[in-house]
Formats: C-alpha cells, structure tokens, sequence
C-alpha cells in the first residue's frame, strides 16, 4: 500500500457501494412482493396457501431471474394474454379465482424497459463480483474513479427503484379496485348466482338451478317433481331465487332458459299440471 494513500477515501467507496447495494436490495424485495402477489388462479379455498406458496417461491430468486418473470407475465407486449387457470386439473364443483395485473406497452417501449432492467441486473453483478477488479481502492486515484462511479451507478439504481414503486402503487390501485368490487353486489349476483355484470347468465351456476336441484333431491319422486311443490319450497328456503331475478317470465321459461330440467305437463283432473326433473 502507498504510504501517500489516504483510508477515508476507501471509508467513502464502501459507504457509497453499500448505499447502492441498500437500493437494490430495495428494488429487489418490492420486486419479489410485486411478482408473488400479480397473478392467481385456483380453487377459492386455496387461495391463501397458493399466495404463501408463490412468496416463498420468489423469496429464493435473484434479480436475474426475478426480470425474466417480470417479462414473462407483468410487462408484455400489447396483446398477449396469459392464461392463469390450468382447469383441467380443477373439479367442476369448485368455485374458481383469478387474478392478473399486466403492463401491456408496444414493442419499443418494452424493448427499452427490458434493456433497463437487464443494465439493473449487470451494475448488481458488477457491484457485487468485480468493483475491486476494476478499481484498485488502495490508492487515491483508484478510489476517486471508483466514488465517480459508484455515484452514477447509484443514480441509474434509483430511477430503476423510483420506476418500480410506481409500478407497485398502479398493482396496488388494481388489487383496490378488485377487492371494491368483490365487496359489492354486482361481484355476489356473479359469484353465487351466475349473473354476470353485462347480465349473461351461467346457467350451470345460476343459485336458481342449485336451489332448484336441492329442492329435486329432497322431494322428487322417481326423479320427478311438481312444480307447484317446488315453488312453494323455493319461497320458504330460497325466497331471492325468483325467475324475475335471472330476466325470466315464469318459472317454466326459467327451466327451459336453463337448459338443465325437463319439463313435463300432465293431465291431472280438468287441468295441466308442470312436473320437471334434472336432465343428465
């Protein structure tokens, strides 16, 4: 070592590496928060294990690959779509969630975002393996060229961090909105009902077709049964669950609408009588 050599300028080049290492790790954790919590899909019931599995996945990454999954399924190019549900390995009985927040931006710009990410990744790698190899920091020349460095690397880390928080606070406003909207009732009639918000209706999940074959499974005789005596059940046990609600004139056009009953008339005395069963 020099004898001209001056200790405070080393003292400088550390605290400067560890300010910038301190900001990557910052870009690094809300990064890994970001990608655990941008997308899911599964069984409603396993939705709080699934977000456990996924922040425990992502804490083991590193920044390398940490922004291959940020290109992969966050920051896409206009257009592409990535499906979040694998039902072909979910029973038909299960009650579905998803959600995927996405930044879709045309070529070029994604083009410059994955480039600004990727000089992210080579400033940690080189902050982390090589700075000592590039400057030496036992002398006052090599530590005044590492300070100039470290301060624009620094610079360069921030606008990354800076960029990422507002990413964050757009996923945060989303997962906001979803969550209004799965507190409201449009979100209930869409869940437990099968009423979407355009109004189309998922017959097969329609809470009239549910309570319709509990009513079938309780009182039906050979798999039949009377109209009449399930329109009395359905207003003691469901009384929301109305034809009315699901855009329907009578309680023959809501069985025929749903395409899951067979209707019957049969002749009782002087009348006609509506008898239905389920269709399998």
């Amino acid at each position: 070592m020099p004898d001209a050599f001056n200790p405070v300028s080393q003292h400088e080049v550390q605290r400067q590496l560890g300010r910038c290492l301190l900001r990557i790790q910052q870009y690094e954790r809300l990064l890994k928060s970001m990608l655990s919590l941008h997308r899911f899909g599964e069984p409603a019931d396993e939705l709080q294990a699934i977000r456990e599995k996924n922040i425990k996945q992502f804490g083991g990454k590193t920044l390398g690959q940490l922004a291959e999954v940020l290109f992969d399924t966050f920051a896409v190019r206009e257009g592409t779509e990535h499906p979040v549900l694998d039902e072909s390995r979910i029973a038909g009985d299960q009650m579905l969630m998803s959600f995927q927040f996405q930044m879709q931006m045309k070529e070029e710009g994604l083009d410059r975002m994955r480039s600004a990410v990727e000089e992210l990744v080579r400033l940690r790698n080189e902050l982390v393996h090589h700075l000592i190899e590039r400057f030496n920091v036992w002398t006052d020349a090599g530590c005044d060229a590492a300070l100039q460095h470290l301060k624009t690397t620094y610079a360069v880390i921030d606008s990354r961090y800076v960029e990422l928080c507002e990413w964050a606070e757009n996923l945060d406003k989303a997962r906001e909105a979803a969550a209004a909207f799965a507190q409201g009732p449009v979100f209930t009639d869409w869940i437990v009902n099968g009423i979407a918000p355009d109004g189309s209706i998922d017959w097969q999940g329609a809470g009239i077709v549910r309570a319709l074959r509990e009513a079938l499974k309780l009182m039906a005789n050979d798999g039949w049964l009377q109209l009449d005596a399930a329109k009395r059940w359905m207003a003691a046990h469901h009384p929301d669950q109305t034809p009315e609600r699901y855009g329907c004139k009578s309680w023959p056009h809501a069985l025929q609408e749903s395409k899951a009953f067979q209707l019957e008339y049969r002749q009782h005395e002087e009348e006609r009588v509506a008898w239905f069963r389920e269709l399998t």
